[in-house]
């Protein structure tokens, strides 16, 4: 551990640090960009159309870095041009028109580097490639640090510009932002970041610190912004973490920071609360166990709500097996939607009200299916089962409200009516509305007076002791208490 601190607290392996978190941060945050656009392969294009610029400033200037950079950055230019001319006026497709540019160009870099090294040159075609962050130079950290800055700067001034072209390119063509200037301006962000990489991960593993940490941060976040600092900090972290791993294994830098970056990404993949593998599949299993709870209430209710149920009747109509019928009938009773008496087990009243619900919401598109959908009765037992349980209940009332309040499905059954409760018990900020029977003549007198409409939507933003405050369209209105504890609501 002391020699490791040791190596660590060396002149060079500082420099290689400082580098390449400054490398990770600015291919992080340009990286976000590259990948929410699609234009992954154009970084990789990038990354391996610089060498030839670097070989002609090596014939013009020598061996210089700020040579290499200018030339770099000019190639990366030439080949943004260059893939975007082909694609608009050549009619050839994107990937297509990528492949034949930065082939070309990485074949030109290749072979100019090769010559000038046969001549005993000492310029080694492998650290471009690869990197080699640990032998940095003052003049490669002070290089780097100007790209980060001007790169976040950049980004930070630009935000807008960038953020309404990534995502609506028609809606910023409408505003009188040009596209193509902004697509143009980001493939020179994007060539200054590649050949700031240049000396720590190399133009070929230069992709990964630009797409990995991005598409990992996009696991993790959905805003913009959040995914941009994420990116930024996952960047920092497989840089650190490589070069960590490069001095212990005694290995080239560059891939191990490329590693580091595809292992965090596997993590996050497995592990991430929204869109982790693992989270994913309990809440699969989870939708699954509801499910088969809801089938259940949902035969249970047509048993009677006031009978014992019929376990295995129930079993052998949804096709499950015993040991999962009675993990589910346990599970039920501990949440208050069965009840058991005398050994037996009944439908609870809030599982009465649920399964009726739910009974509802089976008929209901049942209905819909057969008289806007044209489906026939022997059709649409099968979809209605898989709407009712994955569309929202205000989709719901929208179809109810569209069929005209029907009473009967298209088979002749019944269909239950929505339960309604007192205004003054409706939650804060939910859909509710006034239904049209009132419980007296007086109510509906006093609703009209206040401009509020049956089968209208309405929220409570405010309970107090003596009022209800509701959000009724767009307006503000005062209940007194005591009104809205005789007002009728669904």
């Amino acid at each position: 551990m002391l020699e490791l601190f040791e190596q660590l607290s060396a002149p060079w392996a500082l420099r290689a640090i400082i580098t390449s978190s400054m490398v990770g941060i600015t291919c992080g945050v340009l990286g976000s960009f590259i990948v929410l656009r699609n234009m992954s392969l154009i970084g990789d294009a990038l990354a391996h159309a610089i060498l030839p610029g670097i070989f002609v400033a090596f014939l013009i200037v020598g061996y210089n870095v700020v040579g290499f950079f200018v030339g770099s950055v000019l190639a990366g230019l030439m080949t943004a041009f260059g893939i975007t001319w082909i694609q608009q006026y050549a009619q050839t497709k994107n990937d297509a028109a990528i492949g034949i540019v930065f082939t070309c160009m990485f074949a030109i870099g290749v072979m100019g580097i090769s010559k000038i090294s046969q001549r005993g040159v000492h310029l080694d075609l492998t650290d471009f490639l690869f990197g080699e962050a640990l032998g940095i130079s003052d003049v490669d950290i002070c290089m780097t640090a100007g790209v980060m800055i001007f790169v976040l700067l950049s980004v930070f001034i630009f935000y807008r510009y960038l953020f309404i072209t990534t995502f609506q390119q028609t809606i910023a063509k409408t505003m009188g932002i040009n596209v193509k200037t902004v697509h143009y301006f980001l493939m020179f962000l994007l060539s200054f970041a590649v050949v700031s990489a240049l000396s720590s991960v190399g133009v070929i593993l230069v992709v990964a610190m630009l797409i990995t940490p991005s598409s990992t941060a996009l696991l993790l976040a959905n805003r913009l912004k959040n995914v941009i600092i994420i990116s930024a900090i996952l960047g920092l972290l497989s840089a650190n973490i490589g070069m960590l791993i490069s001095i212990i294994f005694d290995t080239n830098p560059g891939p191990a920071m490329a590693v580091t970056a595809t292992a965090i990404y596997l993590l996050v993949v497995f592990l991430s609360p929204s869109k982790g593998l693992i989270f994913r599949y309990f809440r699969k299993l989870a939708s699954r166990r509801t499910i088969e709870q809801e089938d259940i209430l949902r035969q249970a209710i047509k048993q009677g709500a006031a009978v014992p149920l019929a376990t295995e009747k129930i079993g052998l109509k949804l096709g499950m097996s015993s040991t999962k019928l009675e993990t589910h009938l346990s599970k039920m009773l501990k949440s208050d939607i069965l009840r058991q008496e005398n050994n037996k087990i009944y439908l609870s009243q809030a599982g009465a009200h649920k399964a009726n619900q739910l009974m509802r919401a089976h008929r209901l598109w049942e209905s819909y299916l057969v008289s806007s959908m044209g489906m026939n009765d022997n059709e649409i037992h099968d979809e209605a089962d898989r709407l009712e349980h994955h569309l929202s209940k205000e989709i719901l009332d929208e179809v109810d409200a569209s069929l005209g309040y029907p009473e009967i499905d298209p088979h002749g059954s019944p269909i239950p009516k929505k339960q309604t409760i007192m205004l003054h018990e409706a939650a804060l900020n939910r859909n509710y509305i006034i239904i049209k029977d009132q419980i007296s003549d007086e109510i509906d007198s006093a609703l009209w007076e206040l401009g509020i409409l049956p089968h209208t939507n309405f929220k409570v933003q405010r309970k107090t002791s003596g009022s209800i405050d509701l959000l009724y369209l767009n307006k503000r209105i005062r209940l007194k208490r005591d009104l809205a504890e005789k007002i009728k609501i669904q």
